[in-house]
């Protein structure tokens, strides 16, 4: 019996020592980010601390000495880049939470499969995706108009928002190239509110995809892989 109880005792202790010291390392990183950390948690190399602050990840040492920021930790015996895994776990939200409703919805085949986009409508690379989601086939596609560009970017939004047809609209400019031409004077608080929602959730740039399964994914990825991701979910 007492060849069991140590080592639960001594696991208990470590667990409780560890907590202590990634809860004094957060304390005293919010006081040098003059920010909120979300997280603190161990590595599990080099004795790095992984901080986790304003939708970034940084590094330290116990005691504060140095600081990995803005760099990538790669485990060197897979070569599998610790950093972006940790960011999507991170990152990742709960699906059935986004305000669905203030979406452009786009459903094709049986709609089975599920993503959704916040994109800007001067967006280069969203141009690029929405021509490459127009080959997805069975899927519900989301588009949530997050114009951060500029303020044409906010008034094409409200045009779009505002037609009659908005998935046809939002394809007609972004795959076509044919400009939004309608008003703009509808209800639009949809657009404001996608603003607030986003910088809740640190999109800092367009277009940025959710899966089914939370997983947060910026930049225009390529199709294969985003079939890839869906038919992992199937």
């Amino acid at each position: 019996m007492l060849k069991r109880t140590v080592p639960l005792a001594l696991a208990a202790l470590w667990t409780t020592l560890a907590s202590a010291d990634e809860a004094e390392i957060k304390k005293a990183m919010e006081a040098k980010l003059g920010a909120k950390v979300e997280s603190v948690t161990k590595s599990g190399y080099l004795g790095l601390y992984e901080i986790y602050a304003d939708g970034n990840i940084l590094y330290t040492d116990e005691k504060m000495t140095a600081f990995i920021a803005g760099g990538q930790l790669i485990e060197g015996k897979t070569m599998k880049n610790v950093t972006e895994e940790r960011m999507r776990k991170l990152t990742a939200i709960k699906f059935s939470e986004l305000p669905l409703d203030r979406a452009i919805k786009q459903v094709r085949g049986d709609g089975k499969r599920v993503l959704a986009t916040f994109e800007d409508p001067n967006c280069g690379y969203c141009k690029r995706l929405a021509k490459d989601l127009q080959k997805l086939d069975n899927v519900t596609i989301y588009t949530f108009l997050y114009p951060i560009l500029s303020e044409d970017s906010i008034r094409k939004s409200k045009q779009i928002w505002c037609a009659a047809d908005r998935s046809r609209a939002w394809n007609d400019w972004m795959v076509d190239g044919r400009a939004p031409a309608g008003k703009d004077d509808c209800d639009t608080s949809a657009i404001v509110k996608n603003q607030e929602f986003g910088r809740r959730l640190n999109i800092s740039g367009t277009p940025t995809i959710f899966f089914a399964d939370g997983e947060r994914v910026p930049g225009a990825v390529p199709l294969p892989k985003i079939e890839q991701k869906l038919s992992q979910l199937k």
